[in-house]
């Protein structure tokens, strides 16, 4: 006797009903995700906000960068905008022309080559010594002091002791000696060995020029550099750097081409 089970009928019913249930389901699925709220994803939520904050940085940006006045008719701000403008126009209309300074020639130009084939200067005169008993300008001390922590600081020593980069300043026969040297030094550069007050000293590296400080700074901090370290020799001038000015240009020099002290 077969039960109900067996019954082929109520096997094909309970087929139809789960094909029925699967095609529910499915339609129930399709209607959810037809309807999904796309913007509740949390990506969607920072993206929103990031709008929002660019929304105020680009309007500040435009309210820092735009026209002010103080007073009617008194610009204090001009827009970066009409800046670059202004200067890109100057810069299309503007045409080359020859170097002048002499601290922009090129080494081994044509320019360079006339500066280095150019008479040499009469040096008597900028190495003569003045008067002993000329005071020293403190207010001159004080700007050499600030030149020489920003520029010979590293190489010299804080107290013009020397280091393996540079010779020591402190009792040099260099630089008690004519001021020459020292201002063309400055100017040019100094390449190759060198004998400091009877030792030699071989330089790791080339000192290089410092021909764009004014004459009133180079003036200062070689005065600062023979009178300080234990060192006492007549003030440098900003009209004898000016006399050299001529030097600046050439090719580094080296031990032979300096007055010997």
């Amino acid at each position: 006797m077969s039960t109900s089970r067996d019954n082929p009928l109520a096997r094909f019913s309970a087929f139809v009903w789960g094909i029925g249930a699967f095609l529910i389901f499915t339609v129930l699925l399709l209607i959810f995700w037809a309807n999904r709220d796309e913007t509740s994803t949390l990506e969607d939520a920072a993206a929103a906000k990031r709008y929002e904050t660019k929304v105020k940085v680009d309007a500040s940006q435009t309210a820092a960068f735009a026209y002010k006045e103080i007073e009617p008719g008194k610009r204090v701000q001009v827009p970066p905008h009409d800046v670059f403008e202004l200067v890109g126009k100057q810069l299309a209309e503007t045409k080359p022309v020859a170097v002048e300074k002499p601290e922009q020639v090129v080494p081994g130009s044509e320019t360079a080559k006339k500066l280095a084939a150019a008479p040499a200067i009469d040096l008597t005169a900028i190495d003569k010594t003045p008067a002993s008993d000329v005071p020293i300008d403190p207010a001159v001390m004080e700007v050499g002091k600030t030149q020489y922590a920003t520029l010979c600081f590293a190489c010299h020593g804080p107290n013009g002791e020397g280091t393996a980069v540079g010779p020591a300043h402190a009792g040099s026969d260099w630089v008690v000696g004519p001021v020459s040297n020292l201002i063309r030094i400055q100017l040019r550069g100094l390449t190759g060995p060198i004998t400091v007050s009877g030792k030699p000293f071989t330089m790791p590296i080339p000192m290089a020029p410092n021909a764009t400080l004014s004459d009133e700074q180079i003036a200062a901090v070689l005065t600062y550099v023979r009178n300080s370290f234990g060192n006492k020799a007549s003030a440098v001038t900003p009209d004898q750097v000016k006399a050299l000015r001529g030097e600046v240009g050439k090719p580094m020099l080296t031990e032979a081409e300096l007055v010997k002290p």
